[in-house]
């Protein structure tokens, strides 16, 4: 059961990721990986929230996070990903705008996860 439950919720993950992905190239064109730094940071933003809500306060089911924390966010974000926009930019010479992404990327993304943290903390 776990399995469907994980698996159910990766799926949804990935299309969440890949229309998140699709709307940053319709906003901002295809120039810079803008779809996946926002699902990196805002996927962090809402795993705080969860942590907290099942690991502090205990108000989350078990199954219900590894629908969301494995399931969902395992699909929604992607280091993978994160990973080949990189060396692409570093392939591309744009070592100012990959230095950005990298350090832009991981740094908000910790600071998302600390504010879901926060978000977490005052929902309990």
């Amino acid at each position: 059961m776990n399995l469907l439950i994980i698996g159910l919720g990766g799926a949804l993950g990935a299309v969440l990721r890949y229309l998140s992905t699709m709307a940053a190239i319709r906003l901002f064109g295809p120039g810079f990986p803008w779809g996946t730094a926002f699902v990196n940071v805002a996927g962090s933003l809402v795993m705080g929230v969860v942590a907290v809500l099942l690991i502090e306060a205990s108000v989350l089911r078990p199954q219900l996070a590894l629908f969301a924390m494995t399931g969902v966010l395992g699909g929604f974000t992607t280091f993978s990903a994160f990973s080949l926009d990189a060396a692409q930019l570093i392939e591309a010479g744009r070592m100012g705008e990959a230095t950005a992404y990298v350090v832009g990327s991981a740094g908000l993304a910790i600071a998302g996860l600390f504010i879901g943290l926060a978000i977490g903390r005052m929902l309990t």
